[in-house]
């Protein structure tokens, strides 16, 4: 019986620490390398066609770092980071990576990486179905959304509504606000669209959050949100396949 193997990519700028995890990779008899990037703008365009179960990342890179890398992924393969900075680490283990490879590291300690991602994949494929991965993009149930001066992952189904604020969104979750640059269009594009839904100029909500939809107003954990005049037909039509016998312009308290 042929033995299961899992695919892989390196992605590294340094030409010597490259062909190293490359060669290092090419000992595993249960990895397959896919292919072998200098830059992150390469490897982004392989994984728009070209899906791995692994990805060996190195952080600083021009144009994309690493961490940039990994929040413009559609999906959420093992990433196993690669640097030779230390002060990374924590932010690695921030994004869930699957572990932290600081140079120069031994093959001894590559297997303990190449370990931990067998581990990983394999109990993604024995593991049920949870609530979390039923609201899901591309088989994530989170995004990365660009903050300050880091990329910040959001759990969706923590997320209440997003409101326009001038040049910024404000992301809000289950816990605090995240702002951030991200633009309506940009977002609208990472949400899934059977759980969120654009309902003002400066509002998308998410439809499982919704407490209660009062004369034109939606009401979400005590925030009233207003229902705009463009995204009025839509939304209410959206909220009728849910069960409720709503139409534009009848107020949530006069159905019965």
């Amino acid at each position: 019986m042929d033995t299961l193997k899992y695919t892989c990519i390196t992605v590294d700028d340094e030409p010597l620490a490259l062909d190293k995890i490359n060669r290092f990779v090419e000992k595993v008899p249960f990895f397959e390398k896919k292919a072998s990037f200098n830059n992150g703008l390469d490897a982004l365009s392989f994984l728009k066609n070209n899906k791995v179960d692994v990805i060996f990342l190195d952080i600083q890179m021009e144009e994309l770092t690493g961490l940039q890398v990994i929040g413009l992924l559609d999906y959420h393969p093992v990433i196993i980071l690669t640097t030779a900075y230390d002060q990374y680490a924590l932010k690695g283990y921030e994004l869930d990576v699957t572990d932290y490879l600081l140079k120069p590291f031994s093959f001894e300690r590559f297997m303990k990486s190449v370990n931990k991602a067998s581990a990983v994949l394999n109990e993604k494929t024995t593991a049920p179905v949870t609530v979390k991965q039923e609201i899901k993009q591309g088989g994530r149930n989170f995004i990365f959304v660009k903050t300050e001066y880091r990329m910040q992952k959001i759990f969706l189904d923590e997320i209440l509504y997003v409101e326009g604020m001038k040049d910024y969104l404000r992301i809000m979750n289950s816990k605090d606000g995240v702002m951030t640059l991200m633009n309506f269009a940009k977002i609208l594009t990472l949400l899934p669209k059977e759980n969120f839904i654009r309902v003002h100029k400066s509002f998308i909500v998410a439809l499982d959050k919704i407490d209660s939809i009062e004369r034109e107003r939606i009401v979400i954990n005590g925030k009233y949100i207003p229902i705009g005049d463009t995204y009025r037909q839509h939304f209410f039509k959206t909220i009728a396949d849910y069960g409720a016998p709503i139409k534009p312009g009848q107020d949530s308290e006069d159905i019965d």
